[in-house]
C-alpha cells in the first residue's frame, strides 16, 4: 500500500508535458521493437537474405518517420482516460505510415534491402503493442488512483442511459467510485453496463454494507415522482445519502433559467405546515402476515399503499386494476423490491363481481384496501353513468365480495369532495361512504371503515403538476378563480392516514386527518412560479415572467372544500387523526336507493341519476344536496 501511495504521488505530480514524453518515447521504443520483432518472425520462417541486413537503416527511417506521425497526429497527447476508437485509429494510420516507409526503404535498398513482408508484420505489430500498451497503462494508472488515493464509494440507481453516462464519467474521477447499478429492469439485472454489475433493488441493504456504501445517486429523471420518492425514503432509511440527477441531454440543452424549472419544490411550503408522515406512527403489526388486496393498484394511491405495504412484510399483496399498463407497471416494480411477499396481479374491474369475489377467496384475503374510483371531477362530472357504476357500484361489488368471504378489515378510501358534494365524483364518493357505513351496521366479522382527505400533492391530475407543465411552457398558469382554497397533503401522508385506518377500525369509523388551514390554490401557483426562479406578471408586476390567468370554477367544483358533515368528533389513539360520527341511510332506504339508481344507469337517464343523488344524499339529515347538472 506505501509503494502504492508513492507511485500515485509520482502520477500526479508529473506534469502534462513529462507525461507526452513518456508516452513517445514509449511508442519509439514499441516501434524499434516492432521491427525486430517482424524480423525474427520472417527468419524464422525460413525466408532471409544471404548478406548483412541493413537494420540501421530501416531504422532509422522507421523511428524517424513515426515519431514525426506520432507528434504531427498528436497520438502521444491523447489522456490514457480518454482514448478510445478515435485514438486506435490513429495508432492505426502511424502503422500504415511506419508500412509505406519501410515499403520505400527496402525498394531504394535494391535486393540488399528487407523484405516488404517484414514492414506488413512491423505495421500490424505495432498496432497491437501500442493499443495494447495504452489499456494496460490506463489500467494500471487506474488501479494507482484507486488503491493510492480511497475513492468515495457511490451506488447508482438507474441503469438506463442517464446511469451509464454517469458511470462512463466518474470511471476516471480520482474522488468518486462508482461500485454497482440497482435496476428495477430484469433484462438489465446480472450485466455489465459501462464494466459495473447491474443488481436488484432488493440487493440494495445488502450492496450498502458490503461495500461501505454512503451515497447513491438516483440516475432515473423520467421516473415518477412518487416513486422516486419512495426509492429515496428507502435508501435514506439504510443510511445512505440520495442525491437525485437530472438528465445530460436536459443539463446541455437547457438554459440555466429552464433548469430552475426542474428544481424540487418545497412541499412543507406549499402545504402551509410540516410534513405529517414522520409523525405518524407505524402500522406493520396490523398488516404483517396479511394477505391484503388492494383496489385501484396502479394508481397514484393505490401504487404508494402498495410500496409501503411491503415494509410491513405482508404474506401477499393481490393488485387489482382496469388499466393494463397500470398494472404491469407496479407489478413489475413490486417484484423486483422484494423477496419475501407474494404479488398478485389481477386484471379487472371492481364492478365484476364474480372476478372480484373469486380473487379474494382464491387468495385468501384478510385486508382490503379499495382505493379504485373515477376522480376527476369535470370528467367524472361529463360521464356520470359510468362516474356512478365506478364508484358507487364499484365499491357495493368490493364490500360485498369481502363480507362474503369473510374478510377481516375493509377500508375505503373517499374524499374531501364527498361532504356536502355538488358534482358527481363527489355525491359517488358520498354515496360510497354511506354504503360502507350501511354495512358496518350490519356485518359481524368484517370491520367496515373509511378515511377522507384533501387532494394529494403529486397524484395524477393534482395541481402540481398541472402547474409545473404550464410553468415549464412559460405560463399561463390557470386557475379557476382567486379565491379557491383546498386542503393539502402529500401521497406519503394519505397512504400512511389509510394505513392507519385500518389498524385504528373498530366498523363505521370516517377517520380525517388534520390537515391545518385550507390553502389558497392562488397562493400555491404563485409559490410555485417564484420557487421556478420566474416571477408573476400581473397589473402591479407588468413585466413578469408568467401570468395567473381566472378561468372560472368548473361544472360541480366548489370554492371551499370541507372535511366533516357534522360536529361530532372522537379521538384516536393518535392526535393528528380524528374519528367523525355521521349520520346514514338505513338498511331500508340504502337498499332503495341502490335500486333507484341501478334502474337510472341501466336505462342511461342522466336526470334521474342527478334526482336520485340529490334526494338521498344529505348534508346532516336536513337539507338536500344540489348537484350542478351543466
Amino acid at each position: 500500500m506505501y509503494k502504492l501511495g508513492l507511485l500515485y504521488k509520482l502520477a500526479v505530480t508529473l506534469t502534462r508535458q513529462q507525461k507526452r514524453n513518456i508516452i513517445l518515447a514509449i511508442d519509439i521504443l514499441l516501434i524499434a521493437a516492432a521491427y525486430l520483432l517482424a524480423r525474427g518472425v520472417i527468419l524464422t520462417d525460413g525466408t532471409a537474405y544471404d548478406g548483412t541486413f541493413p537494420i540501421i537503416t530501416d531504422l532509422l527511417a522507421l523511428l524517424s518517420a513515426g515519431t514525426i506521425a506520432i507528434i504531427l497526429l498528436g497520438l502521444h497527447k491523447i489522456k490514457l482516460n480518454a482514448y478510445q476508437m478515435q485514438g486506435v485509429v490513429e495508432s492505426a494510420f502511424v502503422a500504415c505510415i511506419l508500412f509505406m516507409v519501410g515499403l520505400a526503404s527496402a525498394l531504394l535498398a535494391g535486393p540488399q534491402g528487407t523484405a516488404a513482408k517484414v514492414f506488413v508484420v512491423t505495421a500490424m505489430t505495432f498496432l497491437i503493442m501500442s493499443v495494447s500498451s495504452r489499456l494496460i497503462m490506463r489500467r494500471v494508472l487506474l488501479y494507482i488512483y484507486d488503491k493510492g488515493n480511497p475513492r468515495l464509494p457511490i451506488l447508482i440507481y438507474g441503469a438506463g442511459q442517464t446511469g451509464q453516462q454517469l458511470a462512463t464519467a466518474l470511471a476516471t474521477d480520482d474522488t468518486v467510485e462508482p461500485l454497482a447499478f440497482i435496476d428495477d429492469d430484469r433484462r438489465l439485472q446480472g450485466l455489465l453496463v459501462a464494466g459495473i454489475r447491474v443488481h436488484r433493488p432488493a440487493e440494495l441493504n445488502g450492496l450498502i454494507e458490503k461495500h461501505g456504501i454512503g451515497r447513491v445517486v438516483l440516475a432515473m429523471p423520467s421516473v415518477q415522482r412518487n416513486k422516486r420518492n419512495y426509492i429515496s425514503r428507502r435508501i435514506a432509511r439504510a443510511g445512505c445519502e440520495v442525491h437525485a440527477l437530472p438528465s445530460f441531454a436536459d443539463l446541455v440543452a437547457n438554459s440555466a433559467k429552464d433548469l430552475a424549472d426542474t428544481r424540487p419544490v418545497d412541499i412543507d411550503e406549499l402545504l402551509g405546515r410540516d410534513g405529517l408522515e414522520e409523525e405518524l406512527p407505524g402500522v406493520a403489526d396490523t398488516y404483517e402476515g396479511k394477505n391484503i388486496l388492494i383496489t385501484g393498484a396502479g394508481g397514484s394511491i393505490g401504487s404508494e399503499l402498495c410500496r409501503q405495504l411491503l415494509s410491513c412484510k405482508p404474506a401477499s399483496l393481490t393488485l387489482l386494476d382496469h388499466s393494463e399498463l397500470a398494472l404491469f407497471e407496479i407489478d413489475r416494480e413490486l417484484r423486483s423490491i422484494t423477496e419475501h411477499a407474494q404479488i398478485h396481479a389481477v386484471l379487472g374491474s371492481v364492478t365484476d363481481q364474480p372476478l372480484v369475489e373469486h380473487t379474494m377467496s382464491i387468495h385468501k384475503t384478510d385486508i382490503v384496501l379499495h382505493a379504485a374510483a373515477y376522480k376527476h371531477v369535470p370528467l367524472v362530472q361529463h360521464n356520470a353513468i359510468e362516474g356512478i357504476k365506478n364508484n358507487v357500484l364499484g365499491t357495493k361489488c368490493v364490500a360485498d365480495a369481502a363480507r362474503a368471504v369473510g374478510v377481516e378489515r375493509f377500508i375505503l378510501v373517499s374524499t374531501d369532495k364527498a361532504v356536502r358534494p355538488s358534482s358527481v365524483m363527489g355525491a359517488s364518493k358520498r354515496f360510497a361512504e354511506l354504503l360502507i357505513q350501511d354495512l358496518a351496521t350490519r356485518s359481524t366479522s368484517t370491520r367496515f371503515s373509511m378515511v377522507r382527505f384533501g387532494n394529494v400533492l403529486g397524484s395524477s391530475g393534482s395541481v402540481i403538476p398541472l402547474f409545473h407543465e404550464q410553468i415549464s411552457r412559460g405560463g399561463p398558469v390557470t386557475l379557476t378563480h382567486s379565491d379557491v382554497t383546498r386542503y393539502f397533503m402529500t401521497i406519503p401522508e394519505a397512504v400512511r392516514l389509510v394505513l392507519l385506518a385500518g389498524s385504528f377500525a373498530r366498523g363505521g369509523d370516517v377517520f380525517v386527518l388534520d390537515m391545518g388551514q385550507p390553502v389558497p390554490v392562488k397562493q400555491l401557483a404563485r409559490k410555485m412560479i417564484e420557487s421556478t426562479g420566474h416571477s408573476v406578471r400581473d397589473k402591479d408586476n407588468p413585466l413578469g415572467d408568467i401570468e395567473i390567468e381566472i378561468t372560472g370554477l368548473r361544472p360541480g367544483e366548489k370554492l371551499h372544500e370541507e372535511l366533516l358533515i357534522g360536529s361530532d368528533m372522537l379521538t384516536t389513539p393518535h392526535p393528528k387523526i380524528m374519528r367523525a360520527q355521521e349520520k346514514h341511510l338505513s338498511e331500508i332506504e340504502m337498499a332503495n336507493a341502490l335500486q333507484s339508481l341501478r334502474q337510472a344507469i341501466t336505462a342511461r337517464n342522466t336526470e334521474q341519476l342527478f334526482q336520485i343523488l340529490a334526494q338521498w344524499i344529505e348534508t346532516n339529515g336536513q337539507d338536500k344536496i344540489r348537484i350542478v347538472n351543466e
